[in-house]
């Protein structure tokens, strides 16, 4: 698959990147598939050394910023094992809840596909460098008000799985999040 370009961002380390469930199905409503992302998350944050600045897991998708280690793998690296691996486990969880509906779903957008015989993340992802603390920023807020503006919870600290609660009132325990870079100026 081609990288649209992406060899030239091997030198970049700061992204805001979303990735989308196929037909955006709310599959992360479910706590348990938003465990198994968060699980795979950590797993490729130990390999490749990224740093998450912010993140939200919305029901059909997910976003963040990531400050990627170039030495350790790139953004494409990450993604790609991420999607990969987490539509694997929650594909799993969906099978056992006997989802039907969804995995009919996930067999329809295989279709064009000779290697698998089903699809859970859209093609691709979409990358954005992060270039300066305002647009950091600016993609912070936007993380952190995503919830609110779909009518999720009332206030970006309520919500389980976005960095609003680790910035608002220092809880880590759904994933550690560097919370200190924001005061910096990027590259």
């Amino acid at each position: 698959m081609p990288l649209r370009g992406r060899t030239n961002l091997t030198g970049e380390s700061f992204f805001f990147v979303t990735t989308t469930v196929v037909d955006f199905i709310d599959v992360f409503s479910n706590e348990k598939c938003c465990d198994a992302l968060i699980h795979n998350i950590k797993f490729y944050q130990a390999k490749y050394e990224f740093d998450i600045l912010g993140y939200v897991i919305m029901p059909s998708h997910f976003h963040w910023i990531v400050e990627v280690n170039p030495e350790k793998g790139t953004i494409s690296d990450i993604m790609r094992d991420i999607k990969k691996y987490s539509a694997w486990d929650i594909m799993e969880i969906i099978e056992k809840e006997n989802r039907y509906d969804l995995i009919s779903v996930f067999e329809k957008n295989a279709v064009e596909y000779t290697d698998r015989k089903r699809k859970f993340w859209m093609k691709r992802f979409d990358d954005q460098v992060i270039r300066n603390q305002k647009m950091f920023w600016t993609k912070l807020n936007y993380i952190h008000l995503n919830p609110v503006d779909a009518g999720l919870v009332d206030r970006p600290e309520n919500y389980k799985y976005s960095s609003a609660r680790n910035y608002i009132i220092g809880d880590h325990a759904v994933i550690k999040v560097n919370t200190e870079k924001g005061g910096i100026i990027m590259k």
